[in-house]
């Protein structure tokens, strides 16, 4: 059996370990510390927008807290991209509220303008004007910056940006995770960075910083006593974990780079396959690369192609598989025109790892080669 060669796995830079021995000899194990705080400076500058960040355990729990902090309850409505992980529509359900699934454009994958205005118009004639958007960079390509947030302007509705797989990416040199009213950041070990777990609430001021921090830290009253007058989580992230944040910081640059060729290189060996069709970068848009995605011609390609490189013990998966498509939300009120239903039957990626090496590569075309021919 040849060797494994993962869909996306960490990459670490070699720094990370000097951040935890520091963690481990002043004793900062505890989910505060030098790390800590450093990994939201470092994040904050690199965001380079006036923004504040709070570093927590997952980008689930900050989407979880961005829904919070906009007062999502039972019986508010949220919209939510269909095409994406579940972790974009999950933290709707904890909050007591019902998923609204809107479906995706061909140009990047994303939101689809003309599909969220219907909804949002339908719903307003429902007598239910949405709460929040959660619109989401799919695979690292920025989504509709303009068109998404005027028509959440024009109908006063707040935008929760999904940002997950995208840290690294631009729109007109404005960085992803500083579009929404609250942004979201993913360290998830499959991520353009990782801290093996973890994530962060990116916030337009220090009050809802210092609130999400609150509420993650189990919402204690400033009392010596424990006293509580809100429910509160255990959502920040660990002194040891932000360590592993900090190294990767310093080759966040180097992780997006290796991806971006990643890509080129795989469009420059199978472009002359017609069966597969690549997602390319519109005018304006810098796109992180986190995963190079590939859509066949035929549908049964897909599952065949999977198998063949996981009989060689390559892994690839197919696309996400649509929010409107998965048994939990088949009640959920969804708007769809076909995109994303589309993708998810034709639509393949491909191994996209900042550590893949040159013949790793060599070794995924040219059976991708050899299997269309």
């Amino acid at each position: 059996m040849n060797s494994k060669i993962w869909l996306s796995s960490p990459h670490m830079g070699g720094h990370e370990l000097d951040f935890i021995h520091e963690a481990f000899s002043t004793n900062w194990i505890a989910p505060l510390g030098p790390n800590v705080s450093g990994f939201e400076d470092d994040l904050k500058n690199f965001l380079n927008e006036n923004k504040e960040v709070a570093a927590l355990s997952s980008g689930t729990a900050a989407l979880h807290l961005a829904l919070i902090l906009l007062n999502v309850g039972p019986d508010d409505e949220v919209i939510c991209q269909s095409k994406t992980f579940s972790a974009s529509a999950n933290p709707i359900v904890y909050q007591g509220a019902t998923p609204v699934f809107v479906d995706s454009e061909r140009d990047t994958w994303n939101m689809c303008p003309i599909q969220l205005e219907r909804a949002i118009k339908d719903r307003i004639s429902k007598g239910k004007t949405p709460k929040a958007i959660v619109a989401v960079h799919l695979y690292g390509m920025p989504y509709k910056k303009e068109e998404i947030h005027a028509i959440a302007k024009q109908y006063n509705i707040p935008v929760v940006e999904d940002s997950a797989e995208a840290f690294g990416s631009h729109y007109k040199n404005q960085n992803c995770g500083t579009f929404g009213d609250f942004s979201i950041l993913s360290f998830n070990g499959n991520k353009i960075i990782t801290t093996s777990g973890g994530g962060a609430l990116v916030t337009a001021s220090k009050a809802e910083k210092d609130k999400a921090v609150f509420l993650a830290t189990q919402a204690k009253d400033k009392d010596v006593a424990y006293v509580h007058s809100h429910i509160g989580y255990n959502y920040r992230m660990s002194n040891i974990v932000a360590g592993i944040g900090r190294g990767q910081m310093m080759v966040l640059e180097d992780h997006v780079n290796k991806r971006r060729a990643n890509y080129d290189f795989y469009v420059s060996k199978l472009n002359q396959i017609k069966n597969i069709t690549f997602l390319q970068e519109p005018e304006g848009y810098y796109s992180n690369r986190w995963l190079t995605c590939i859509l066949l011609d035929n549908p049964k390609d897909q599952e065949g192609l999977r198998v063949f490189l996981e009989q060689d013990n390559i892994e690839t998966r197919p696309l996400w598989k649509p929010m409107h498509q998965q048994p939990i939300f088949k009640d959920a009120p969804s708007y769809i025109n076909g995109v994303s239903d589309d993708l998810f039957e034709r639509g393949l990626c491909l191994p996209s790892g900042s550590n893949l090496t040159a013949d790793d590569l060599e070794r995924i075309v040219s059976l991708i080669i050899q299997y269309f021919e």
